[in-house]
């Protein structure tokens, strides 16, 4: 994929990994369209990214889906196309289950698990069109559980099955389907504050790097699934 000018939807976008990989992107040529629920970190991350023009942020929350046809209409109306989307947005709270709260499951599952599906279904009409790129965010813990994780674990679980039946329906007409399942990264996820502690930590724009290599192989090969972990877990 020639980079330049192609246009990209992040959602949640307005910090942690989704704000890394916009950055990135924008750095290779492309135009990048990021949402999120506040308008105030969404003004904050266009100020941060200071691109002018080739950046717009989209007040979106992806548990609604017309919120998501919305944004994607926004998109099209600004840019006339669209070519790769990130659905990055996501939550996680984390307790046992005799603890986790009914509000707390409900809230994983309409944004980790939904989300990426609204997400998905605003965008696929324009993504046909263009032979884009859909990824989606998962986790490690989509595939390994732990403790405290039950509601966590079975969105990103989820959001792995759903991504690879998506790339089974959606490459015959062109379009590329990956999930991204990173380890630990430094952002604000659940509430965490990144610190010179979190150096040895994956870093948003390791997951920004990802995506550019993603973008730029060859259309005949497809990394459907990728894990992506901290190099020395052991220096923390």
């Amino acid at each position: 994929m020639d980079l330049k000018d192609k246009v990209v939807y992040i959602t949640g976008g307005s910090k942690g990994i989704g704000l890394g990989v916009a950055r990135k992107l924008l750095e290779a040529g492309m135009k990048v369209a990021i949402s999120g629920r506040s308008a105030k970190a969404l003004e904050e991350a266009i100020k941060y990214l200071n691109a002018g023009d080739n950046v717009l942020g989209i007040t979106s929350d992806v548990t609604n889906s017309e919120d998501e046809n919305k944004a994607i209409k926004t998109i099209m109306d600004k840019w006339g196309h669209l070519d790769v989307v990130l659905a990055n947005a996501g939550v996680g709270h984390f307790a046992p289950i005799d603890e986790l709260s009914f509000e707390d499951w409900h809230q994983m599952i309409d944004t980790n698990l939904n989300g990426v599906f609204h997400t998905l279904k605003a965008s696929v009409k324009a993504l046909k069109k263009s032979k884009g790129y859909y990824i989606t965010l998962a986790s490690l813990a989509g595939t390994n559980f732990f403790p405290t994780a039950a509601g966590y674990n079975a969105t990103k679980f989820g959001v792995v099955g759903f991504t690879q039946a998506v790339m089974l329906d959606l490459r015959k007409y062109g379009i590329k389907v990956s999930t991204i399942m990173p380890g630990s990264v430094a952002t604000h996820f659940n509430d965490h504050v990144p610190s010179d502690a979190d150096a040895w930590k994956i870093q948003p724009e390791d997951i920004g790097d990802l995506v550019l290599d993603l973008l730029k192989m060859h259309p005949r090969a497809l990394p459907s699934k990728i894990e992506v972990r901290p190099t020395r877990p052991d220096l923390k």
